[in-house]
């Protein structure tokens, strides 16, 4: 089965991950997005759109930097987070359809109040994944 188009932006993101290689074969391998940096044992990076999802392993974030003089604070968090896709209305079906063929299981897929339509899954580490309609905060396809 041939993949649907790639989404066409980040609406929401909040992503720690606890293995780099689950996370890469998921948002690169499953939902397209390139992989722009690997770190390991630190952090994926994707690009989706004009905007960038940021993949970190929590323990790994949470700990001093790497010498490299980045000033990032230090960062993680624990549980699962979210993660929301831009999907034109009319491919969701052609993604229902590709990430159950893919085994992924649909764990939602319903309308809000404003007719908008999201689909949620979970990516490897248990994060909420939803591919969902611009509409659901007004924005424009």
């Amino acid at each position: 089965m041939a993949s649907p188009s790639a989404p066409q932006g980040v609406l929401e993101a909040a992503v720690y991950v606890d293995d780099l290689d689950a996370a890469e074969g998921f948002y690169a391998g499953i939902v397209g997005l390139k992989v722009i940096i690997r770190h390991d044992p630190r952090h994926v990076f994707f690009v989706c759109g004009q905007s960038v999802v940021l993949a970190f392993v929590a323990a790994e974030s949470s700990q001093p930097g790497d010498g490299s003089g980045i000033p990032v604070p230090l960062h993680g968090a624990t549980g699962p987070g979210h993660i929301c896709f831009s999907v034109p209305g009319e491919d969701l079906d052609e993604w229902v359809d590709y990430l159950s063929a893919k085994g992924i299981g649909i764990e939602a897929d319903f309308h809000w109040p404003n007719g908008a339509r999201s689909v949620y899954v979970r990516d490897p580490a248990g994060n909420s994944v939803e591919f969902a309609e611009p509409k659901l905060w007004g924005l424009k396809t």
